[in-house]
């Protein structure tokens, strides 16, 4: 397979991984070293459980998150993800109370790849104005 086809898989798995919450995917899809920061921690989060630890908190307070894979550019060493997200807020969210609105958004990641094709780092695009702007909790362009 080549490296291309297998940072396919790799994308494909990690989707399955983020949306069952899937340990031992995370620590298959994931560097140990992997480090990520989360608007919840000033610290970074290491590895499969550290990115983990933000999908259960997602889940907390959107029980019903989903994220689905849109389109991906792919490179050798890198791979950029359009996704769409979206669930219902039912749970707290960042002392925000639960509004039960149903919301989609799409955004964009861009993961890093090492040579072993473990996710080394994740870079985030601004998917959470996205999120609250469909929550109604900040005003979208135009509105």
């Amino acid at each position: 397979m080549d490296l291309l086809q297998r940072n396919r898989e790799v994308m494909v798995r990690f989707q399955t991984m983020i949306n069952t919450a899937d340990h031992n995917l995370a620590a298959e899809l994931i560097d140990a070293q992997a480090s990520f920061y989360a608007l919840t921690s000033k610290e970074p989060l290491y590895g499969g459980e550290g990115y983990l630890s933000v999908v259960e908190m997602l889940r907390k307070s959107f029980s019903d998150v989903r994220w689905e894979i849109v389109d991906m550019a792919v490179e050798v060493d890198k791979v950029a993800v359009h996704w769409t997200c979206s669930g219902t807020h039912d749970g707290p969210f960042m002392g925000l109370a639960p509004t039960g609105k149903k919301f989609s958004f799409g955004c964009m990641n861009f993961y890093y790849v090492n040579e072993q094709g473990k996710i080394t780092s994740d870079v985030a695009g601004q998917g959470l104005l996205g999120l609250l702007q469909c929550l109604g909790l900040v005003p979208a362009p135009g509105a």
